[in-house]
């Protein structure tokens, strides 16, 4: 038997093949003469071997039911394959470092992955061969500011005859914001897509960029219901009209504009425009949607899931709770119409954006089988929502928080926190549990962290600078969850180490910009913020021997049981190898690290990830969190890893170690593992 899981559209009446169901044949017979464009099966992953979105299937759970490769046996991994991009090349120099970040798909045979210059490649996934590659000749000369590309969508198109050209398509969208659709057989341009297969993602949007980096795109784009759907990247904290966030949805075939969601409301009769305060409020920019996007094919339902309107650190030129904003928002896929919306953070302050892709899981709760959207936080929190209604599934609560002391901001009074289920990651710090590993280190952080502002969590931006935990590098970051549906268990990556945000008058720094920063700690930053009265600085807290001030592990990979409502294991990732690479200084038997980079579970009850700073690719046990296998990298898995089933029966586990031209290193490679063939 052949499974077909419907995966990026409608149920087809009479295929015999509905969302989440099984069939024995594919593909599934069309009623006579129907082939009504909206409600095609639009890509089915013909059987568990493969993997067809970034999440696996299009609900983004990168749960892989494969299980050759398990706990018993999962130490005698061993390289199969390696490929070089091949951006090493001196013809491919870059102004600002690349990262090669992308999760590769597998379907019908052939595996597709991009580049951080938007390069797509087809290979042969059981050796890795190249097939073909498209080159969009992005400009190398523009100093991109997260100079990558975390992979391609792909789009079956049924009312194509089978085999013709473009009848299965890839789309990319490059870092230079444009949305390419590809022939899957010969990687060439589908030119009845946009104009010669290219629709300029920049045109219409409400604030145009300022500068090149300023509006980017470094995440895949999403297909269901015969629509492409794609957000963007938006610089931080350069101006409070950056440019605007609009998700838009254009059609799969032609490229033709089907509809655009601004999560700045431009609609008065919208109630969410409400939540927009002032005369220059609704010229905010930003609260774009820069990570993946889930869709749950059966609702034709495309789930998204925003951050930060501009600018990140002072709101008050937006005052209000800003809705849409730092929400999950449910968008029927077909129209752009809003079902609902749940904002995890209101009136953001801290650069808390919801940079974790959501994930449509299937759960149980009293007893009724209910599909649930989980959202993971930088503040730390997991909230599981109602797929149709977007209500909390678990219990959450909205309580008072501190007021702002800074001319001109007004901090939201309250803020939702999740009561059903535990946080992640630690929430605030008391005085006695300042860390240093020295002495001299200690009294050093405890001496500024009594001269801080530090009222818990969600303690707002300061003049004085105030201590923010979770950073803005999280809690949970863009790395994202996997789920396990046999024991509803999510894994989620977390770090767990604190930010100093300090507020400058502009005149104050203006007046002394001129200075030298000498003994300026490695890390520290500045934002010019134009349109406030304000200079943002930004550092980690350390002490002065580059040690955080916040106990170890700073990275940790937490599971969570939705059932029980408990933290089931919480591990250290990855070790202090590498931190001081990014400024941290700490003795090398110290173990959690900073860590960017999502993981995934199989059936075989494993949890695979690279993501920390010491540049390993890590096999845990998803049962206890026991770390079972190990293998150095080239450079940091900052990357999601996935997994599939050759064509000549083995398990294949492949990560992109391709670090960041920084702190994880750099590399060009994509590296996949497999047991060793059987003796003969």
């Amino acid at each position: 038997m052949r499974k077909c899981l419907v995966l990026m559209a409608a149920v087809l009446t009479g295929s015999g093949c509905t969302a989440h169901q099984s069939s024995e044949t594919w593909p599934p017979v069309l009623p006579a003469g129907h082939r009504p464009f909206g409600a095609t099966v639009v890509l089915v992953a013909e059987s568990d071997s493969e993997w067809v979105s970034y999440g696996r299937t299009s609900l983004g759970d990168r749960h892989s039911p494969l299980r050759q490769v398990d706990t018993g046996n999962v130490s005698k991994l061993e390289v199969a394959w390696r490929f070089h991009t091949g951006e090493g090349a001196p013809e491919f120099k870059t102004r600002a470092p690349t990262a090669l970040e992308v999760t590769p798909l597998v379907f019908r045979g052939t595996m597709y992955l991009s580049t951080p210059l938007g390069r797509v490649f087809a290979l042969d996934p059981v050796t890795g061969t190249q097939r073909w590659v498209f080159d969009p000749r992005v400009d190398r000369t523009t100093g991109f500011g997260d100079f990558a590309n975390r992979g391609v969508a792909l789009w079956l198109d049924f009312g194509a005859r089978a085999g013709s050209p473009c009848s299965l398509r890839i789309f990319v969208a490059t870092i230079d914001t444009r949305l390419i659709a590809l022939d899957a057989a010969t990687g060439s341009p589908c030119g009845d897509f946009g104009t010669g297969g290219t629709v300029q993602l920049r045109e219409g949007l409400r604030n145009r960029p300022g500068f090149a980096s300023e509006y980017e795109e470094t995440s895949p784009p999403t297909v269901v219901d015969g629509v492409v759907v794609v957000g963007s990247a938006v610089a931080d904290n350069n101006r409070i009209d950056a440019a605007s966030g609009e998700v838009r949805g254009y059609d799969a075939r032609t490229g033709a504009l089907r509809w655009t969601f601004d999560p700045v409301p431009q609609n008065a009769a919208d109630p969410a425009s409400a939540t927009w305060i002032g005369p220059d409020a609704h010229r905010s920019g930003a609260a774009n949607s820069w990570t993946v996007f889930a869709a749950d094919p059966g609702r034709k339902t495309v789930y998204i899931a925003t951050s930060s309107p501009s600018v990140d650190y002072f709101g008050g030129e937006r005052k209000g709770r800003n809705e849409y904003g730092n929400s999950v928002v449910a968008i029927e896929a077909g129209t752009g119409r809003v079902l609902w919306h749940f904002q995890t953070v209101r009136h953001d302050l801290w650069d808390y954006d919801n940079a974790s892709p959501p994930a449509v899981v299937y759960m149980t709760i009293g007893g009724r089988r209910v599909s649930a959207v989980l959202q993971a936080t930088k503040t730390g929190q997991l909230f599981a929502l109602d797929g149709e209604t977007g209500k909390p599934l678990f219990p959450v609560t909205e309580g008072a928080v501190p007021s702002s002391d800074v001319p001109g901001e007004e901090a939201w009074p309250t803020q939702i926190v999740n009561s059903g289920l535990p946080p992640l990651s630690p929430q605030t710090i008391g005085r006695d549990q300042i860390w240093g590993f020295t002495s001299t280190d200690r009294d050093a952080c405890l001496k500024r962290f009594d001269e801080l502002r530090h009222d818990g969590t969600f303690t707002p931006p300061s003049t004085r600078g105030s201590l923010i935990l979770p950073s803005n590098v999280g809690g949970a970051h863009w790395g994202g969850v996997a789920f396990d549906p046999d024991n509803e268990v999510v894994v989620v990556p977390t770090n767990r180490i604190a930010a100093v945000i300090t507020l400058i008058p502009r005149a104050e720094f203006e007046a002394t910009r001129g200075r030298a920063t000498v003994g300026e700690r490695i890390g520290t930053e500045y934002a010019m913020m134009h349109g406030t009265p304000f200079v943002l600085k930004r550092e980690l807290f350390l002490g002065p021997s580059g040690a955080p001030c916040t106990p170890p592990p700073f990275g940790s990979l937490v599971a969570v049981s939705l059932r029980t409502r408990q933290i089931v294991w919480s591990v250290p990732l990855g070790t202090s190898e590498g931190l001081d690479k990014i400024g941290i200084h700490v003795p090398p038997n110290i173990q959690g690290a900073i860590n960017l980079g999502g993981p995934i579970t199989t059936a075989g009850g494993l949890v695979f990830i690279g993501a920390a700073t010491d540049r390993y690719f890590r096999a845990f046990d998803l049962k206890n969190g026991r770390e079972l296998w190990k293998t150095s990298l080239p450079a940091g898995g900052k990357a999601t890893p996935m997994t599939y089933l050759g064509a000549d029966g083995r398990q294949y586990v492949v990560i992109a170690a391709g670090g960041d031209g920084k702190a994880w290193g750099w590399s060009d490679e994509v590296i996949a593992f497999a047991l060793p063939h059987p003796e003969p």
